[in-house]
């Protein structure tokens, strides 16, 4: 799951470049430091060596003589791991700190020689311990003659070795800290640069909601090839339907002209006295007229709804209650509205006006005394109610009716659209036809999108 996220396929790869550049940081700090640190051990080697050549004291008719070694406490501690050695001819004069070990003899410079007779060397010392050394060749006149002067100071190279540790001790919290830093920062860039996409989900959330048309081109530059795709998609969709509509309209169209001439013949044979015939012809042509009024209707839906297209549901159920109400079976029940001000749906006043005509029709075919309807806001919907109380219908329809793809009977006299008609009109809008028992009668709640009243 989180593989098929780009979010955290950007955070996963952008930490593993800062946990690698980190370590490498480390690494290259720690080398540096290593070698800042030798560049001062160093140093201060050559001034040990300097302080170790002023021993020898060169004689005018004789050969040189050391001078009386000064007291330094870091010499005269055995093993304390700073050492030297001065070789002057066959003489060898060490440092306390060696006790019994000496460096091995050398009887003359390298050749070639290094700068200035110093080089820096790796040697072993005492208790087989390494050590950073400094060897310096010199030449002392004495009585005419010349003798090569070898002085050799060294340090345990372990001093040098705890030093970078206690620097990467010190740094790795550091650098524990930066990488957390860079981490937060590498997300929230992520997620800034991520945005864009969640506007466009919040977008075509808003085309499913039809709370606007198009994806439109106040988009970034990165992402505005995406949603014109989108939005052309949509274009091609919206003709294609139109065309689709525009076809079943006129394939029902064309069956009503047939259709009014099979009832026209078959009130001719009811006419000769031919009533069996005639009724089978009125009962499957008024069969087929249903349906073709059903896609009339349906190609009526709109499925391009505009954001601007707002119904008032008071408007809509005082039109269609004020027209039941003249008709024979609407002036003998008893009608109860109830309507909410300021309501306002998001659906084209014409179809809800067909949806509400279609249920009201149907509560009144089936109501004994009375029939209540009533219109309230729900969250970001709204709910257009109507009770009849009639006998109902059976619970094992109603189960039926719920399920997915599932058509509501269209059988019966001519009573409008049906509710099947319905339910595409509440689809259509984004809404949804609910149906239950009230005991007595049947509850019909049709619940659509709201929107701002204009």
């Amino acid at each position: 799951m989180i593989l098929r996220s780009l979010r955290w396929r950007l955070i996963l790869a952008g930490g593993g470049a800062i946990v690698l550049a980190l370590v490498l940081a480390a690494l290259g700090l720690a080398l540096l430091f290593e070698r800042h640190v030798e560049r001062v051990a160093v140093a201060d080697l050559e001034a040990r060596a300097m302080a170790v050549a002023a021993l020898v004291e060169p004689q005018p008719d004789g050969p040189p003589a050391f001078r009386k070694v000064a007291s330094d406490p870091l010499y005269e501690q055995p093993f304390s791991g700073h050492y030297w050695q001065i070789g002057l001819g066959s003489s060898v004069l060490r440092s306390r700190s060696l006790w019994d070990f000496g460096f091995p003899p050398a009887e003359a410079p390298p050749d070639p020689a290094p700068p200035q007779g110093r080089r820096v060397l790796a040697l072993t010392g005492p208790l087989e311990r390494p050590l950073l050394a400094l060897e310096w060749w010199l030449e002392v006149r004495s009585g005419g003659e010349s003798l090569p002067l070898r002085i050799i100071v060294a340090r345990d190279r372990a001093e040098l070795d705890n030093a970078r540790q206690g620097f990467l001790s010190d740094l790795l919290p550091y650098l524990g800290l930066l990488g957390l830093c860079l981490l937060a920062a590498s997300s929230v860039q992520i997620t800034v640069g991520l945005h864009p996409l969640r506007q466009i989900r919040a977008q075509v959330a808003a085309l499913r909601s039809e709370q606007r048309a198009r994806l439109g081109p106040d988009m970034p530059q990165e992402v505005q090839p995406l949603a014109a795709e989108i939005d052309a998609l949509l274009d091609a969709r919206d003709d294609e339907l139109t065309k689709a509509h525009h076809r079943a309209g006129d394939l029902a169209h064309g069956f009503k002209t047939p259709l009014q001439a099979l009832m026209g013949d078959a009130r001719l044979l009811r006419d000769r006295g031919e009533a069996d015939i005639a009724q089978s012809i009125e009962l499957v042509a008024g069969s087929m007229r249903r349906l073709v009024d059903h896609e009339l209707a349906r190609a009526r839906i709109r499925s391009d709804r505009l954001v601007a297209a707002v119904a008032d549901p008071a408007v809509v159920i005082g039109r269609v209650v004020a027209v039941l109400q003249r008709t024979p079976a609407g002036a003998e029940l008893d009608w109860q509205v109830d309507v909410a001000p300021g309501l306002a749906a998001r659906i084209d006043p014409a179809d809800l006006t067909e949806a509400v005509g279609a249920l009201a029709e149907n509560a009144v075919q089936h109501a004994r005394r009375r029939i209540a309807i009533s219109a309230r806001r729900d969250g970001a919907h709204l709910a257009i109610t109507l009770r009849d109380d009639g006998p109902g219908a059976p619970d094992a329809a109603l189960t039926r009716l719920r399920q997915r793809g599932a058509r509501l009977d269209e059988a019966g006299d001519n009573h409008g659209l049906g509710l099947a008609i319905v339910a595409d009109i509440a689809a259509a809008a984004g809404g949804e036809l609910m149906l239950r028992n009230a005991t007595p009668g049947l509850e019909v709640t049709l619940r659509l999108l709201s929107a701002a009243k204009g």
